[in-house]
């Protein structure tokens, strides 16, 4: 971990061509995107059946791909199409973050809208229906959607199934993790052939034999299901939409727009978490005006040692949120510059079945030994806040009815933030409706994906920013909701302490490639003891937890470990103090897929830079070239890094801290253990 203290021209470009459907075979309609690098064709066969391809460089990355939708109640959406019309327009905009991996993001892209129409009636729809499909073409990559206009043949629009598809020429390896299964996105990750992925999540991240990397997700996921990916045959994958408790599994009424599906493509696996603006592009721009509200920041909790089985979130002998305890984080986080404390367990409900039913949950009523009047003044006097903790156990309609409450009473005590949770399995979220009856959706339905979006609609009118838990998956409405600052959605450090088992030394290089391709996760880092339960050990070095605090973003990050245990590192733990949550710029100076990645950040708030690396379970030097630096500065490098014989297995807090001048062009040569790293600056 290195961090080191000092210290338009627009070009479009736009192609497009009409094509009669006489002519060159079956493409209606294509666009390059800006830099030519990429070209998507549309193309409608014989039948009427519509597909795209996407060539880059003049070489196939995407084969013909199937598009249309399957509907519950109407015939399909899929053949005897027609190109009633298409427009195109050019874009090169750069906006401003209000906090993020970086603070200004360039949107350049060409777009392409093809409005189709059916070129008879299909029986029984009273007349011919329509459909435009979009395309957005950047340089790295593409989204697509679907639009559904007004239209008396299709205003309920009912949808059972979802026929995109990603034929992807050449792909070789899969990262991906299980979707439909029962841990909904707290898996390790397969490292497989492309040819073996059976239904996964996104992102889900390919390697090609000639080592183009690809990436598929999806975007601006609104009031519709999430999509998992389906193998169909070979390296041809489909869309299929999350389930619904009962019948379609997205229910809109037109006019509206699908999310959309996104392919991220880069020379090597460091510029696929480059082009992840790419999402955040594809997303509206903040609606919620003035966010300064929004506080990057770090935290501290009674929280791990709930996890270490210490402490309980129900009330009795072993509380953890009792208002002594509580009292003795605040003053350790006002001690040591922390700005809010997390507290789990402060609230009514825990000690019942919480996991099956969730029911007896009160989100405004504490326990009687937890004061939590007393505590929120007690901490404004130390300049602190308390941080919210929702626990729902997935009941989401019971949390519905008590959220204007809840919400208005975190407000009036200044909390600034509160981390929601939905812990139950997969396919286990509950909603009651009005004759009582409970139904049971999947955490990334269209029912979820509804009630995730009003809990952070209705909490920033009141000036509170959202951090779930098992969560739905991130798809870069944090550029819309700024207030949505972080989420899980991944194995985090709570594995670590249950070791069932802990997580392998890849698992961060990992998700730095997959997972973080969607946004920030919310992953508590900083567990100086490397200690589960028991005294069983992490998969880590100290080097490493610390690295974490770059390679693994999030605008909020947790000092996650007890306080007495950063006693016991205070070297480590000045590094955890000082380390910023909020970036001017960011580059990835170098990766492989679940192997390793270094990252350099830039303060957003000075000059200061910081720099991080992780690795597997192979010790290795990391280079890191200083060409980010400003020519003609010298610059005092604090250098973090892993002690010459320090490995995760045998000496995991050997840690070496150092000094060094450093300039632009130099280069930092930083060994990294086994499951380690280093770090500087």
């Amino acid at each position: 971990m290195i961090y080191l203290r000092t210290i338009a021209a627009r070009v479009l470009a736009l192609l497009i061509c009409l094509v009669a459907a006489n002519a060159v075979a079956d493409d209606v309609a294509s666009i390059e995107s800006p830099g030519a690098l990429l070209r998507v064709t549309l193309a409608i066969n014989g039948e009427g059946r519509v597909s795209y391809r996407v060539d880059r460089k003049g070489q196939p990355v995407v084969g013909d791909s199937r598009l249309g939708f399957i509907l519950a109640d109407a015939p399909k959406l899929e053949r005897n199409f027609i190109v009633v019309d298409s427009s195109s327009r050019s874009v090169d905009d750069t906006w401003e973050q209000p906090w993020g991996e970086r603070r200004f993001v360039r949107d350049r892209h060409n777009e392409l809208r093809v409005r189709l129409r059916e070129a008879k009636a299909p029986v029984p729809a009273p007349a011919a229906r329509e459909l435009t499909i979009v395309f957005r073409v950047f340089d790295d990559g593409l989204g697509l959607r679907y639009e559904f206009p007004e239209q008396a043949a299709l205003r309920e629009v009912n949808i059972t199934d979802e026929l995109t598809e990603f034929d992807l020429i050449g792909a070789e390896t899969a990262w991906w993790i299980p979707a439909g299964e029962w841990n909904r996105y707290e898996y390790l990750y397969n490292r497989t052939r492309a040819s073996e992925v059976g239904q996964a999540h996104t992102p889900i991240t390919f390697r090609r034999a000639d080592g183009l990397h690809l990436a598929v997700h999806e975007a601006a996921l609104v009031d519709y299901s999430a999509m998992w990916l389906r193998r169909v045959e070979g390296t041809r994958f489909k869309a299929m939409l999350s389930p619904a408790a009962e019948g379609a599994r997205v229910k809109r009424t037109a006019p509206f727009t699908t999310p959309w599906r996104t392919l991220q493509i880069a020379d090597r696996a460091a510029g696929l978490y480059m082009s992840s603006d790419l999402i955040l592009n594809l997303n509206e721009p903040n609606v919620l005006g003035d966010v300064s509200w929004v506080k990057p920041h770090k935290y501290v909790g009674i929280w791990w040692s709930l996890h270490l089985d210490t402490e309980s979130w129900a009330s009795g002998p072993r509380h953890g949120a009792t208002t002594t305890n509580a009292r003795r984080y605040i003053d350790f986080a006002a001690a040591n510059g922390f700005r809010s404390v997390l507290i789990e367990g402060w609230n009514r409900g825990w000690e019942a079945d919480w996991f099956a039913n969730g029911d007896s949950f009160s989100f405004t009523e504490p326990y009687p030994d937890f004061d939590l009047e007393g505590l929120a003044a007690y901490a404004r006097k130390k300049g602190v806040h308390l941080m919210g903790h929702h626990e729902t156990s997935g009941f989401a309609s019971h949390y519905e009815a008590q959220l204007g409450a809840a919400l208005d009473q975190s407000a009036r005590l200044g909390i600034e933030a509160i981390k929601t949770g939905y812990v139950a399995d997969a396919g286990g979220a509950k909603f009651q409706d009005a004759d009582g009856s409970v139904r049971f959706e999947w955490h990334d339905g269209q029912a979820m994906s509804r009630h995730h979006l009003k809990v952070v609609t209705e909490a920033a009118k009141r000036r509170i920013a959202i951090n779930p838990h098992e969560p739905i998956k991130d798809t870069g409405l944090r550029r819309t909701y700024p207030n949505w600052v972080a989420r899980e959605g991944a194995r985090g450090m709570e594995y670590n302490a249950w070791g069932v088992p802990p997580n392998p030394p890849e698992h961060e290089a990992n998700l730095f490639f997959t997972r973080m391709l969607s946004g920030p996760m919310d992953f508590t880092p900083g567990v100086l003891s490397l200690k589960g339960r028991n005294g069983q050990p992490f998969q880590s070095t100290i080097a490493k937890q610390l690295a974490l605090y770059l390679v693994v973003y999030s605008p909020i990050q947790m000092a996650a470990d007890l306080p007495e245990n950063y006693a016991r590192f205070p070297g480590p733990f000045q590094f955890i103090k000082e380390v910023p949550v909020d970036w001017q710029e960011t580059f990835v100076l170098d990766g492989e897929v679940g192997d390793f990645v270094t990252v350099a950040r830039k303060d957003r708030a000075s000059e200061d830079w910081y720099v991080g690396g992780v690795t597997d379970e192979i010790a290795r030097t990391l280079t890191v070239p200083l060409e980010f630096l400003t020519a003609g500065k010298r610059y005092r490098a604090h250098v973090y890094r892993d002690g010459t014989d320090a490995s995760w297995d045998r000496n995991p807090f050997a840690i070496i801290i150092e000094k060094r001048d450093v300039k632009r062009g130099d280069r930092l040569e930083l060994r990294v253990a086994s499951a380690g790293l280093g770090v500087d600056w």
